[in-house]
């Protein structure tokens, strides 16, 4: 199946849930195949437009992830521009993100992390599979961790006492909003009524 990203973190998150149903995923950049441009105005549309391009170029099954961090007191932001929000480094996005939060009081500021999958069979499938996820926790103003990669750093998880970035793999691939989404993904791809 085709990842539709070249997100190397993705791959592997998705990878060590889905290897579980036997799914071998392949990246599109590994398939040559350049992405589309994002324009929906939701987590599910920019997650289809990209499952269907990646399926289409590849005439392979496609799985897409749109994902983000939506922050309350800023309406949701960064939200479906969460991997655009600064300059597009994970450093440059957590830098702006903290600057817009400066005029929202003291944190740690509520937020979630945000994940939907969807499935294609082909481009044009009338019945994709979606399933989504959220995982809840604070946004703070220090930085702490290696792990992980984007936003991890500064998002704070209070049932772990810990940010994300400072979660061990295996704990994260089980309690993160891909690896919720991706359960319920595989609960799906086994029975498509669920």
């Amino acid at each position: 199946m085709v990842l539709a990203s070249g997100n190397s973190g993705k791959l592997a998150e998705l990878a060590a849930v889905l290897a579980h149903a036997q799914i071998t995923l392949v990246t599109q950049t590994d398939l040559g195949i350049i992405g589309p441009e994002e324009t929906g105005l939701s987590f599910i549309e920019n997650a289809l437009i990209k499952a269907r391009h990646a399926a289409e170029v590849s005439s392979l099954p496609a799985i897409a992830d749109d994902s983000g961090l939506c922050v309350d007191c800023l309406q949701g932001a960064p939200g479906i521009y969460s991997a655009r929000y600064g300059d597009g480094s994970d450093a440059g996005n957590r830098a702006a993100l903290l600057d817009a939060l400066k005029t929202k009081g003291d944190g740690p500021w509520p937020a979630h992390f945000h994940c939907t999958l969807v499935v294609v069979r082909t481009a044009h499938d009338p019945d994709p599979i979606i399933a989504q996820a959220r995982w809840d926790g604070l946004i703070t103003a220090e930085p702490k961790g290696t792990g992980g990669f984007g936003y991890d750093p500064i998002f704070f998880c209070p049932d772990q006492n810990a940010s994300a970035a400072e979660l061990a793999p295996e704990l994260k691939n089980r309690i993160s909003h891909r690896a919720k989404a991706a359960q319920r993904l595989l609960a799906m791809l086994r029975d498509p009524l669920t």
